[in-house]
């Protein structure tokens, strides 16, 4: 085999003229920045190569000079594809001054058309997108005046639509690893992501491109163990060993033991986060954690939402994931975005976007930048400022149940929290609540269609999207409804039945959600939306012991459905429910007892398949 350690100028030399070439990335995770870096310089001493086509799932930047920000340069980038753009402003402002074509699809898109490119296959066919600014009936994702190509199209299948993104080859790949063999097998085990590497590799590999892979160090042939390679050699053209500057684990850290999982680390250790409008909002968001669930956490102010949860001790309860690839552990934020402290598992980034896109999430926390009266969401573009979707689409759109998070005013805002009311010490001088959004990242329309639950949380308020448009359910205590919040909105609210926010979330000391979870009263697990005609029975993190407990169960339900003199309709919730194997006929034989004679419909409902299969087969016995 011919040795394949080469210099990067070397390795940039391949790369021609009109070229389209993939580059790795999350944020600064697996960024190649020692072949951006030669890239760069080589067009600013020669003038080529020119009028290269990029293309990147998630913004290989640091919002500054770094990664494809070190690309912006008139002539040497003709086109632009890219999932998330807001860590690459310099590249982003030619975008939006029409300087180059430029289009934002949907990071996972983005991320499974490699996978689709590798495999020869025409495009990617998916609901992604539907009713956003992706659409074609909108702007199918072209940014700039001069991105005239239809990138993604519109397709009827058996009545339903659905979005086509074309595949097209990749001419050149630059990619990033850890340690490679001189015959270029590579392996990542110091890197915080696995990205989409080998999907990457295999797209240009497949186009009868070139594979360029940035490593650290160089191991001996034979000396790698073959579960560890995750860009075979077979794929690799060259390998450059990187200056240690220009590999840092993330453009925040050079390199965290516990992103890698080398080790873990206490998370108790961490420190707590101060109560501001950041910490009331978390912990809002924190209220929703389904018990047992999965749930993403986007950029920005839902990076708080996995501080509040590991001070609250929630972090058995929950799995945390980030879409670049991490399940489990600690998500982080800022420059470290995309990596997770003592992560369960680092998976392939299309390969979280399958999970996510099929309905894996339970619940996703995402920041929400503006919002109108019919419930969309613009996180995307605003005015001269491109930030691109990133992966918001995908998640906002598949997951089970939605919290969008963001500030009530931006540009200034201060707040207070005394004695427990929050005060607005300053108002921003922008308002986010408008009468219509300029882009569309998420359509309050489609999640009304699809029945999916929204929360948009504030500071000093939250909001629900229903058929009356958006609502206002929530008031946080030390807030006027007139002053503070609808003097400052464009449109006027649905307000019917508005409560306090949770008076715990304005205390320094820690809400006690666990333990209010497992010790909380009957009589507040057992309640009547009388205005739907539902029960709500929740039994989440219950240990239900003595044949007391099933009495009481049996009492408040009969008081409760007694007093709405109908039928209702039944939901109980079973995560995290544990019972005494002595009580489990008893127990059924209570829900049977009550079934006909008090319920019109009913729903056991439950993430544990144990629990489906023992009380599903006790039920049907019992013609329930």
């Amino acid at each position: 085999m011919v040795q394949k350690i080469i210099s990067p100028e070397d390795a940039i030399s391949l790369i021609r003229d009109g070229d389209t070439v993939a580059i790795s990335g999350f944020v600064g995770i697996g960024t190649p920045e020692e072949l951006i870096i030669a890239l760069e310089k080589r067009f600013l001493e020669t003038g080529h190569p020119r009028d290269l086509t990029l293309v990147f799932a998630a913004a290989p930047g640091d919002g500054g000079d770094r990664g494809v920000n070190r690309l912006a340069h008139e002539g040497l980038v003709k086109r632009a594809v890219g999932g998330h753009w807001s860590l690459v402003p310099k590249l982003s402002a030619m975008a939006v001054e029409n300087k180059i074509e430029a289009y934002n699809l949907p990071l996972g898109c983005v991320s499974q058309l490699f996978r689709v490119i590798a495999g020869g296959k025409p495009g990617l066919r998916t609901k992604v997108g539907l009713r956003t600014f992706v659409d074609p009936r909108i702007s199918g994702g072209k940014i700039s005046e001069s991105a005239t190509e239809d990138l993604v199209h519109l397709d009827t299948i058996r009545g339903q639509e659905w979005l086509f993104y074309k595949a097209f080859p990749i001419d050149v790949c630059l990619l990033r690893g850890t340690t490679a063999d001189a015959n270029g097998n590579v392996t990542s085990e110091r890197e915080a992501l696995e990205l989409d590497v080998t999907s990457i590799a295999m797209a240009a590999h497949n186009s009868d491109g070139v594979v360029i892979v940035q490593v650290e160090r160089v191991a001996l042939n034979g000396s790698l163990p073959p579960k560890n390679v995750l860009i075979p050699g077979a794929l690799v053209d060259c390998v450059v060993r990187s200056k240690p500057e220009n590999h840092h684990q993330t453009f925040g850290t050079p390199y965290e033991h516990a992103f890698s999982g080398e080790m873990r680390v206490p998370l108790e250790e961490l420190p707590v986060m101060p109560l501001d409008e950041r910490k009331i909002m978390a912990r809002r968001a924190v209220m929703e954690l389904p018990i047992g669930g999965v749930v993403n956490l986007g950029i920005g102010i839902p990076e708080g939402v996995a501080k509040v949860a590991a001070e609250e001790g929630l972090l058995d309860q929950v799995t945390l994931s980030a879409e670049a690839g991490t399940i489990g552990g600690m998500p982080q934020g800022g420059l470290d975005f995309g990596a997770s402290l003592n992560p369960d598992a680092i998976i392939a980034t299309n390969t979280q976007f399958d999970f996510y896109d099929g309905g894996g999430l339970d619940m996703a926390c995402l920041g929400m930048a503006q919002a109108d009266k019919y419930g969309n969401v613009n996180v995307s573009k605003f005015g001269k400022r491109l930030a691109g979707a990133g992966g918001f689409i995908n998640i906002s759109q598949n997951a089970s149940r939605l919290i969008l998070t963001g500030s009530f005013t931006a540009g200034g805002l201060q707040v207070a929290v005394e004695d427990g009311k929050l005060r607005i010490v300053q108002e921003g001088k922008v308002r986010k609540f408008v009468d219509q959004v300029e882009h569309i990242t998420f359509s309050g329309d489609f999640a009304r269609e699809t029945g999916q639950p929204v929360l948009y949380v504030t500071e000093r308020c939250v909001f629900s999207v229903g058929v009356n448009g958006m609502e206002l359910i929530e008031v946080a205590p030390g807030i006027d409804v007139e002053n503070d919040i609808l003097e400052h909105m464009d449109f006027m609210p649905y307000i019917s039945n508005v409560r306090p926010m949770d008076a715990r979330i304005f205390r320094e000391e820690m809400m006690g959600i666990k333990q209010a979870r497992t010790e909380m009263p009957m009589d507040q697990r057992i309640s009547l939306d009388r205005e739907q005609g539902r029960l709500i029975i929740n039994l989440r993190s219950l240990k239900l012991t003595s044949r007391l407990e099933i009495l009481q169960i049996k009492q408040r339900i009969e008081e409760v459905c007694e007093s709405f003199n109908e039928p209702v309709e039944m939901m109980a919730f079973y995560d995290g429910f544990e019972i005494k194997e002595s009580l489990q006929d008893e127990y059924t034989d209570m829900i049977s007892s009550i079934d006909k004679r008090l319920y019109k419909s009913l729903v056991h409902y439950t993430r544990d398949p144990f629990i489906r299969l023992k009380f599903g087969a006790e039920l049907r016995k019992r013609q329930v």
